[in-house]
């Protein structure tokens, strides 16, 4: 726990920057348990965060959860017009940018790696001991299969890759900020295993589901499970898996058990897989999920 929430004897605080990857548009996590956080901009969302406050809870870990979260930005629009809002003391902070890195010059990071260290100085002015993470997000499927795409003829994997590059850059360039999170390469994952069908263009193949929801662009229902369970093991530094088929996030949003536990599997082989950190530690939940 970092210096100024044990000094203050209160659970950790983390706040959530980003835009309609963290809030999960078009699918009901955007709304879900939203009164268990706290959203910085009163629009009522839960999103990303609030699974990510579901899931602490069941390990029997207290944080207190907010989110500042704007649709179609980089972290740019953050630390020019949410100071207000995000300029405390806070002792994680979770942030993700724009999804193609600029939104411009899509593939290009430098505006990331500028606002990625000027928002963790913002952040480590108001508390030396922020611990600040990057989240890399996915492959965008749209921006892959159709003409015009900046990735189209690719692999789908390698948006994911060039993404996760443009913020390890981003990282290095600030000592507050102390890694990222491998999201979009836990999609990449999930791929591979044969979990997730890798083009939504020509339907979901029996036995797999989509990722995507219905733009092939944001994170359907799994994809944002996948998301909170990833920041959930990176963050907490527990094992996803231990949330087991009889997580309560999943079985609100409609996922059965045995899809829990693959996209929990795919969660901790891909924060295992890292060499920089330790392997996400074991725990027994506190309570009953249903």
């Amino acid at each position: 726990m970092p210096p100024r929430a044990a000094e203050q004897g209160g659970p950790p605080t983390v706040l959530f920057v980003g835009n309609s990857f963290t809030f999960a548009h078009g699918t009901p996590v955007r709304s879900y348990r939203a009164e268990t956080v706290t959203d910085l901009n009163g629009d009522g969302t839960g999103g990303v965060p609030a699974l990510f406050k579901a899931l602490v809870a069941q390990a029997g870990c207290d944080y207190e959860v907010s989110l500042e979260t704007w649709p179609g930005v980089g972290l740019e629009f953050h630390v020019r017009q949410r100071v207000d809002a995000i300029a405390r003391a806070w002792d994680y902070a979770v942030v993700q940018g724009y999804s193609t890195l600029d939104r411009a010059r899509p593939g290009d990071p430098g505006a990331l790696v500028r606002s990625a260290r000027e928002l963790a100085e913002l952040l480590r002015a108001r508390n030396p001991a922020v611990d600040v993470r990057l989240m890399a997000t996915w492959s965008r499927a749209d921006q892959t299969y159709l003409e015009g795409g900046r990735w189209h003829g690719q692999p789908i994997e390698r948006m994911a890759l060039d993404i996760r590059a443009g913020y390890d850059l981003a990282a290095a360039g600030s000592p507050a900020i102390r890694g990222v999170i491998p999201v979009g390469e836990a999609w990449n994952r999930a791929i591979r295993a044969g979990l997730a069908d890798p083009d939504p263009y020509d339907g979901v193949a029996a036995g797999q589901v989509s990722l995507w929801t219905f733009d092939h662009y944001h994170a359907s229902v799994h994809g944002c499970y996948l998301e909170a369970l990833v920041v959930f093991g990176d963050v907490a530094g527990l094992d996803p898996r231990s949330l087991g088929g009889e997580e309560r996030a999943a079985f609100e949003l409609g996922l059965s058990a045995e899809l829990a536990i693959a996209l929990q599997d795919v969660a901790f082989e891909e924060l295992a897989a890292r060499k920089d950190r330790p392997a996400p530690r074991a725990f027994v939940p506190v309570a009953p999920s249903r």
